[in-house]
């Protein structure tokens, strides 16, 4: 067994795309090898295998590895509910929701698990690979850390430190964040990966050489700028697309402040007959054939947000016009009668009246509501796979109505009487091929085409693959993972 641990210069530096691209590169080999985060805070998730919940990116390297993902390659999730505050989950169950402060203080604990978690992995598989959070040289949150070098230290790890050349400052950044480090963190910090260049390699080379002077640490290589690549983003919001031909169809987000697993909207973006259109603070709900309400970490909170914003009035006018609704999990709590929260589960107690386009109330749990699923839709042969990742339990009259048939014997969601409005606790509709052409055809799209999102998914960790094998020092990489 060995562990090889990528950090970053910065948040978004590249370290989940260049974990994808590692753990690709050494599964092509025939490497057991296993994906792994010790901590990570992110509003998108995925649902395991063993029933529980870890951020999406390490689901997408999973797939790179060839596994199905479990909750020991994510042991320690946070999902922030508030500006100050988020939810803590350990082995993928929430166990509580605390501040910054308490956060801190919970960290030994939470080391337990990240260390049990790292120990179980290392028993099963050749080659841990690790990604950490953030940027390691974050001196307010050293003490106690499991996210970054202090899990180094833990487990006797070395570190490649990846940063981001198209932002600028690339080597302000590496080296900068080397000399913040202690010196034994710095002595584990194996070499430096530049990722996202563009242009001559050859002007680069001085700036290469400069490098490996000041630090005596090696540039294992140069990543060059790879477009249209899509890959799930473990936290931001992606909003590129792919080039629209023909008649499309315009589908209207609202993005609310707790939008979470907005991975859902991936699969528009890259179809190309849909114009996705991302809707911020202070901007007009503009004319579109679909508005979705996508998921929420705090569902009461972005609703009174949408209300504030007059989207709500936009979305009556909308739909007065002919147009269609749809609501995924928070999205379709919003568009109930009222949505309960007694124990005070995503902010202050209390209810929040919903939209009142969906005969049904909807009251949240404490215990959360973990599954992958398989079924159909109720009006046709369609099928569809997704999970479900929700705190509320819903009821009422609109649910007579269901949209989907799992293979369990379940039905999920609802359609109006008048057919304008869809909801659904359902992630992950539109990745089903034949799912996502019968909502778009619902929605409006005369003649929809198909489009297989596994498959570009798979297409992309074979290119970051290539990328390793053609520009990065593999001989280096190998000796570190003691192949």
């Amino acid at each position: 067994m060995s562990t090889l641990m990528v950090q970053g210069t910065t948040s978004d530096a590249g370290k989940s795309t260049l974990v994808a691209a590692l753990c690709r590169w050494l599964y092509r080999q025939g490497v057991a090898v296993v994906p792994f985060k010790p901590q990570n805070m992110a509003l998108n998730s995925a649902v395991t295998a063993d029933g529980g919940e870890i951020g999406r990116a390490q689901a997408v390297q999973a797939q790179a590895c060839g596994l199905v993902p479990h909750t020991d390659m994510n042991p320690v999730l946070l999902k922030p509910n508030t500006d100050v505050g988020a939810q803590v989950i350990i082995h993928g169950r929430a166990v509580t929701s605390m501040d910054a402060k308490a956060y801190h203080a919970y960290k030994p604990i939470a080391r337990e698990a990240v260390l049990a978690s790292h120990a179980r992995l290392a028993e099963g598989y050749q080659v841990v690979l690790v990604e950490g959070a953030g940027s390691p040289a974050e001196i307010n949150l050293r003490q106690g850390d499991i996210a970054n070098m202090g899990f180094a230290e833990a487990v006797d790890c070395p570190v490649l430190l990846v940063a981001d050349i198209d932002r600028g400052g690339v080597f302000a950044h590496l080296v900068g964040t080397l000399d913040l480090l202690e010196p034994s963190e710095q002595a584990r910090v194996a070499g430096f990966i530049i990722n996202r260049f563009r242009g001559d390699l050859a002007l680069l080379q001085p700036g290469l050489d400069w490098l490996e002077a000041r630090t005596g640490k090696p540039v294992m290589g140069v990543l060059p700028y790879l477009h249209d690549l899509h890959l799930e983003a473990e936290d931001r919001l992606a909003t590129g697309q792919v080039a629209k031909q023909g008649p499309r169809l315009r589908v209207a987000v609202p993005v609310m402040p707790r939008l979470s697993n907005h991975t859902d909207f991936d699969p528009l973006r890259l179809h190309p007959q849909v114009e996705l259109l991302f809707v911020r603070q202070g901007e007009e709900l503009p004319a579109a054939d679909l508005i979705i309400l996508g998921g929420s970490k705090s569902v009461r909170s972005d609703l009174a947000f949408l209300r504030a914003q007059g989207w709500d009035k936009a979305i009556a006018r909308h739909l007065r016009y002919g147009g269609r609704v749809l609501g995924i999990c928070g999205g379709f709590q919003m568009l109930g009668e009222r949505i309960a929260d007694p124990l005070g589960l995503e902010g202050t107690p209390g209810d929040s009246a919903g939209l009142g386009l969906l005969a049904m109330t909807t009251e949240l749990a404490a215990e959360k509501q973990l599954r992958n699923v398989h079924g159909w839709l109720c009006d046709g042969a369609a099928e569809v796979a997704g999970y479900e990742i929700h705190a509320g339990v819903s009821q009422g009259a609109a649910l007579a109505r269901p949209v989907l048939r799992f293979a369990d014997g379940r039905v999920d969601g609802s359609l109006s009487d008048d057919g304008q409005v869809l909801g659904t606790y359902l992630h992950g509709l539109f990745e089903s091929p034949a799912a996502s052409v019968a909502l778009l055809r619902w929605a409006g799209l005369a003649e929809p085409q198909q489009l297989d999102y596994h498959a570009l998914r798979e297409r992309d960790l074979e290119r970051l693959a290539d990328l390793v094998e053609h520009h990065l020092d593999t001989g280096r990489l190998r000796a570190l993972c003691e192949l």
